[in-house]
């Protein structure tokens, strides 16, 4: 029996890169780390790769365990964020039909549109911000849209093997449909849309990475390509008016582009490591971690920055702190290191959701190895 392919160290590394930069970002809001490392449209690259090795499989066991592996995080999160959006008095609106408010809760089980969220509620005094409900849902545009692709991978699968090209290129022009107002869509389709043109094509890229489309290509190809693809999001963002008010996610034309050039790179550069090289052994652990809790801390991030802000900036009412050591209370970094403690405690609390949801045994910090689902490694 050939042996079973092992896990490629460098899509992990990009991947908790990924999850870090994202973190970062939410927290500072530092307009050059989207284009420095544009972590969305690598995580979606990453996982339709991933995707396109699972298709070997019958499609739709393969969506089963893509969704199965998904939902049962989203759904603790969700009893969870809405129990408490509902305690603190949220309802339908005045005048609002109250049968469709409670129906569009049911998105919070299968998230195939955007979860409604109390974008205005009382916080904790202290602890949470009166807006927590906003940024605790706002990452479940991430879950929509992944399991959108998940759903139409299949497809996308039948025409890289006929079209390739055609294929990486259609999100795109999906894009330029909405962005030039050749399409229009209503308010419940738009987002679906818009998040497949903008990182449809870097998740079809990964599938075709998967099929070895990339490496036909004569090697000058790419890197001779992709700094025109970037160069054109880039072009564009700057003359949209790119700026630290108006950053590149508020430009999906231009961040469609902009990450699909910086994947192209990625992936043709791409070293597939099945052991670490010795200056990346020593961070293992934290990548392992990472790459086990990703849905988890991507869920949970959000409102643990929120919380780490609230409760630091509490400080500023000691004498010392606001006198003595202003330098220290505006720096993100003590505030970052408090999210991160936050994000572990979430993963010690909810992390091994994952686990079960991927049918292996409950892990309370997967920092080693991984061991082998039980029915055997996912193909």
């Amino acid at each position: 029996m050939p042996k079973a392919p092992g896990r490629d160290r460098y899509f992990d590394l990009l991947r908790a890169l990924a999850l870090f930069r994202v973190v970062l970002y939410h927290l500072t809001g530092w307009m050059w780390l989207p284009l420095l490392f544009p972590s969305m449209g690598v995580m979606f690259a990453l996982a339709g790769n991933l995707m396109a090795r699972s298709l070997k499989r019958p499609p739709v066991q393969v969506i089963k365990s893509r969704v199965r592996r998904l939902l049962p995080p989203l759904w603790a999160a969700g009893a969870i964020g809405v129990t408490g959006m509902l305690v603190q008095g949220w309802g339908p609106a005045e005048g609002e039909d109250t049968l469709t408010w409670w129906l569009e809760l049911l998105f919070w089980v299968l998230p195939l549109s955007d979860p409604p969220n109390a974008a205005e509620l009382a916080g904790v005094p202290g602890i949470l911000p009166g807006t927590w409900a906003e940024p605790f849902a706002g990452p479940l545009w991430y879950i929509r849209a992944y399991l959108w692709f998940v759903l139409l991978s299949p497809l996308f699968l039948l025409a890289l093997r006929k079209q390739p090209w055609l294929t990486i290129a259609a999100p795109l022009v999906l894009m330029a449909a909405l962005n030039f107002g050749y399409l229009e869509a209503g308010e419940s389709v738009a987002p679906i849309l818009y998040g497949i043109g903008e990182f449809g094509a870097c998740w079809i890229l990964g599938m075709a990475h998967q099929l070895g489309v990339l490496r036909r290509l004569p090697a000058y190809v790419i890197p001779s390509v992709a700094p025109f693809i970037m160069g054109f999001g880039m072009w564009w963002a700057v003359d949209h008016g790119l700026s630290a008010e108006n950053q590149l996610g508020n430009m999906p034309f231009a961040s469609a582009f902009w990450g699909l050039g910086f994947v192209l790179l990625l992936l043709h550069f791409s070293p597939s490591w099945s052991e670490w090289p010795r200056l990346l052994r020593r961070f293992d652990g934290a990548i392992t971690l990472l790459n086990s809790r990703a849905v988890t801390v991507y869920l949970w991030h959000n409102v643990c920055i929120a919380i780490a802000v609230t409760m630091w900036n509490r400080l500023w009412s000691l004498e010392v702190m606001w006198r003595d050591l202003p330098w220290l209370m505006n720096s993100p970094w003590p505030t970052l290191l408090f999210s991160w403690s936050l994000i572990a405690y979430c993963i010690l609390m909810f992390g091994w959701l994952e686990d079960v949801a991927a049918k292996r045994r409950p892990r309370l910090w997967p920092s080693g190895t991984a061991p082998r689902s039980r029915k055997g490694p996912e193909k």
